[in-house]
């Protein structure tokens, strides 16, 4: 069933179409449509050969495309699901935005990307480095540009993401959600991709002397909802991310007094103010391991904690070997 997403007190509710006015009874959808009709008006008349020589042939096509989505958007006529997720909004602005930073800047290469299966649950369990957390935006973008399916990456984030304005609504629209069990074992039952850094903080913020030396895993709470959604976890290898932003030194007082983690202070930042907060054009790869099957266990494993300290492990070593492969064949950080 179609749904529309109400926020209120900031929690969502899901609303039946049914149960909501009608879209086009409403003011929103005669001004959408005027609005359409101006600038549709506008392109195919004396500005269309300006429009031609500008955009290049199809740019009608893309033009259409563009009023269309400028409509539903106005008049709400788009689909989110329980947790916020809008797909539309996600493929049309968020991964367009981010995909010249992957393909240009860091021009990532993934590697693996057969391990994520076609349909069906998977954990992605990856390290996470750079001081910002940019690696997760470019797994993202990795898994939906390069998988056969195209699927979506469904992130486990810290809380620090849901109090920050403008971050936490952003985040809720792309689809990702608190990093706690139940929202993670609720997403792999639904067949959702969803990816984990179970480094945290430690691993974003730890000093440039330590890059690619994984910090400890957490109480593998990631494992146990693998175990109980009998989906196979996915280890992720990611280099390139450590040298985006060295960090150098951490201005702990700052941190405290602002309510971070940390304040990073890199050899750009904050020396050169604003130009010190643009990352390196460090050269990227993302290397996708062989799945770890988790269904010949029963559900119940997950109670086992030595069961679930030994898989924890397990990922956790693949990824540290994995890492230390790619160094080895790196030739260089930014070619």
């Amino acid at each position: 069933m179609s749904a529309a997403r109400e926020y209120a007190t900031g929690e969502a509710k899901v609303i039946p179409i049914e149960s909501a006015p009608s879209w086009n009874d409403a003011p929103e959808a005669g001004l959408a449509d005027r609005l359409a009709d101006a600038v549709g008006g506008a392109l195919a008349g004396r500005l269309g050969p300006a429009a031609t020589k500008l955009f290049g042939k199809g740019w009608e096509e893309r033009a259409a495309g563009g009023l269309s989505f400028l409509r539903r958007r106005i008049t709400g006529d788009y689909e989110v699901d329980e947790f916020g997720f809008d797909r539309e909004l996600t493929e049309a602005v968020f991964l367009s935005l981010l995909r010249p930073l992957a393909d240009k800047y860091f021009r990532v290469e993934v590697r693996g990307i057969e391990n994520i299966p076609a349909e069906g649950g998977v954990l992605i369990v990856a390290n996470h480095s750079g001081t910002i957390p940019l690696d997760a935006l470019m797994t993202q973008v990795a898994i939906h540009d390069h998988h056969p399916q195209r699927r979506h990456l469904r992130m486990l984030a810290a809380d620090l993401v849901f109090v920050l304005p403008g971050v936490n609504e952003v985040a809720r629209k792309a689809g990702h959600t608190l990093a706690c069990n139940e929202d993670a074992q609720a997403l792999l039952e639904r067949g959702e991709v969803v990816g984990v850094w179970p480094e945290g903080f430690k691993g974003i913020g730890k000093p440039f002397a330590d890059r690619y030396k994984l910090q400890r895993f957490g109480r593998g709470g990631f494992v146990a909802s693998a175990l109980r959604a009998q989906v196979p976890i996915v280890p992720c290898s990611i280099v390139g991310a450590e040298e985006t932003y060295p960090m150098i030194g951490n201005a702990k007082t700052l941190a405290r007094l602002l309510g971070l983690p940390y304040v990073p202070i890199t050899p750009t930042f904050p020396w050169l103010g604003p130009l010190g907060a643009i990352p390196l054009p460090t050269k990227w790869t993302i290397q996708f391991g062989e799945p770890i099957a988790t269904d010949s266990h029963p559900p119940e494993a997950a109670d086992d904690p030595m069961l679930v300290f030994d898989l924890t492990d397990e990922v956790r070593e693949t990824i540290q070997h994995t890492l230390y492969k790619l160094l080895v064949q790196r030739r260089s950080v930014f070619f």
